[in-house]
Formats: C-alpha cells, sequence, structure tokens
C-alpha cells in the first residue's frame, strides 16, 4: 500500500519544479499563481498575487472558473513544503494544462530564502 510519501514522490516525478531561486522569474512569467494550502494557512502569510484554491478544491474550482480555463496558461503553484503542490501539478497537467510549475520547498523554502510574503491587513478594532 502507498502512502502520501510515496504519492508525492511520483508525483514529483511527473513534474516540472522550479527552485526557489527561479521560482521569483517564474511568478512574474505566470498568468496565475495558486497557493493550495488551506485558507487559514493562506491567511497566516502568503506569496503576492497569489490566489488561494485548497488542494481539494482544485479541479472543482479550476472546471469552474472560466478565466482559469485556457489550457495554456502559466500556472504557478505552491504550498507548505511542496507535495501538495507536487500533487496539484500533476492534477493540472491531468487536467490538460501545459505550462505548470510546482515551487520545490513549497512556502517555507520561499520563506527560509528570505522572500517576500504578504498578510492580509486586518482592521483596528482598538
Amino acid at each position: 500500500m502507498k502512502n502520501a510519501q510515496d504519492l508525492v514522490m511520483a508525483a514529483k516525478g511527473k513534474i516540472n519544479e522550479v527552485s526557489v531561486a527561479d521560482a521569483e522569474a517564474a511568478i512574474q512569467a505566470a498568468d496565475v499563481v495558486i497557493d493550495v494550502r488551506e485558507p487559514d494557512e493562506f491567511r497566516a502569510g502568503h506569496i503576492a498575487g497569489a490566489i488561494n484554491v485548497p488542494r481539494g478544491m482544485l479541479e472543482f474550482r479550476l472546471s469552474g472558473t472560466p478565466e482559469l480555463q485556457d489550457r495554456d496558461k502559466k500556472i504557478v503553484v505552491y504550498c507548505k513544503t511542496s507535495g501538495r503542490g507536487a500533487l496539484s501539478a500533476v492534477a493540472l497537467k491531468e487536467m490538460g494544462y501545459l505550462n505548470v510549475l510546482s515551487i520545490a520547498g513549497g512556502f517555507d523554502a520561499w520563506l527560509e530564502a528570505g522572500k517576500p510574503a504578504v498578510k492580509p491587513e486586518l482592521p483596528d478594532f482598538g
């Protein structure tokens, strides 16, 4: 029986990963950047310009959003450490998307490299 790590390792063999060092250029060239973490993770901090589509909703959200259905769009996906990102990239490839990259090491590696993150501003209730 395969476990989650087995599935992630298999997925990484089927996708294109971009290093954190090259991720900024990939993000600038992308049509869309998708953070596949859960909403609470996204709210805690994310890459500027990313949209939040949790891994469990990815196929449904892309299928139901006309502006995301162009299979030639350049897409960069990421998660916390790259497991969900790799699984998401495989799913997107299987849906027919042709230009999908996953950030190696995910958001954790992004932060460790000193790259910028944004957090939503909360109103001051004081």
